[in-house]
């Protein structure tokens, strides 16, 4: 958590110092505006944070934990958030509407799980064959995405923020080797989202489950297969017992974003300084899940080898269908919601531009590195 503070601190510093830029280098002379001011600043509040997954889960469900004290920390105390994991206010996919209604303050999950209420959400989660972590982050701070994300939740009483990333993820748990599209034919998958759609037209059928539901409904055959996370979170839940062969890549997910999202009236009664303590404390948890990931991956595969599970890359014919499915079920999707248009045209003038220079930036390092 060291180097998180110094991060999180650091942010702050910077907001801190434009803040007192100009004329408002004051000192108090006891106004009454100086007064009301200075007993905000005092005040506490305490918040409830409700997540979509289990208690202290590596990854997912550190990450709303390490949010709340960076938060208490760098507030000295003023804005106290206690955490509370699926189930136990509320169930996981009721995230959504408890802090939509007030009933809570704040929510950590991913927006692809309310697209039956907001056909555009899933565009802020992951796009298939779409953006990846870096690039996510990018469009949703320099080229607009944030902004389109608070107006698509500002009907339903919500400020919105990224809290997380898990980077590419592997592309699911299977008892049988995919050969073929095929292959996917009359297979129940949980995977939500567009790629839950992409599944479905490929012939599946996609299932949206809470992470907490996968491993039993795998080894109960509810499900023939599922993709979570990756090795770090795939690893903890134990699928390598009720599965044999673990796909790649994640076409899917390729850069998943995690949300924040905070009930707006509980927003807005904050001060300006606890406001920017949030928002900073988000954007730093927000870097340090993707580092996280970046870093445990790989070991958690070599142990997941080591116990007998056979990795597998989809084959090219199975991925050329998936990606042009993909294309149909954004353009479609596009042509029934006028926000889901709006924000992919956003998202996909955006992923053009960096797939652009990433072709001669990242892609051509990895060729050269490797």
């Amino acid at each position: 958590m060291g180097g998180l503070i110094k991060a999180a601190s650091l942010s702050l510093a910077i907001v801190i110092l434009a803040a007192c830029g100009g004329d408002n280098n004051t000192v108090s002379n006891g106004s009454l505006d100086d007064n009301t001011a200075n007993r905000a600043e005092q005040t506490t509040y305490q918040w409830k944070l409700v997540t979509t997954w289990p208690k202290n889960f590596p990854g997912l469900g550190v990450a709303p934990e390490n949010f709340a004290r960076l938060v208490h920390r760098m507030s000295n105390g003023r804005l106290d958030i206690k955490v509370y994991a699926a189930g136990e206010i509320v169930p996981a996919m009721e995230v959504f509407s408890a802090v939509s209604s007030g009933t809570v303050q704040m929510g950590h999950g991913a927006a692809y799980y309310w697209k039956g209420k907001i056909p555009a959400a899933p565009l802020f989660t992951s796009v298939p064959f779409g953006l990846n972590a870096q690039e996510m982050n990018g469009w949703l701070y320099h080229g607009g995405g944030l902004e389109l994300w608070r107006e698509v939740y500002a009907p339903y009483n919500l400020v919105p923020m990224a809290g997380g990333n898990t980077g590419i993820q592997m592309g699911g748990w299977f008892n049988k080797e995919l050969n073929s599209i095929e292959d996917f034919k009359g297979l129940k998958m949980r995977i939500p989202g567009l790629g839950g759609e992409v599944f479905t037209r490929a012939g599946g059928t996609a299932v949206n489950l809470a992470g907490g539901e996968i491993y039993t409904s795998l080894q109960t055959g509810v499900i023939d297969a599922a993709e979570w996370v990756a090795p770090y979170n795939d690893l903890a839940f134990g699928f390598n017992n009720v599965a044999k062969y673990y796909y790649y890549p994640g076409w899917h997910e390729p850069g998943p974003t995690i949300e924040l999202i905070i009930n707006k009236d509980a927003y807005q009664s904050l001060p300006d300084d606890l406001v920017a303590i949030v928002e900073a404390a988000a954007r730093t948890i927000n870097q340090d899940m993707l580092d996280e990931y970046t870093s445990r991956n790989n070991a958690a595969l070599i142990v997941l080898k080591e116990k007998g599970v056979e990795l597998r890359r989809y084959p090219d014919e199975v991925l050329d269908v998936l990606r042009e499915t993909s294309r149909m079920v954004m353009e479609e999707n596009a042509d029934k919601d006028e926000m889901f248009k709006k924000v992919y045209a956003s998202y996909d003038a955006y992923r053009k531009s960096a797939t652009a220079y990433h072709q001669i930036s990242e892609r051509a390092y990895y060729d050269i590195r490797d």
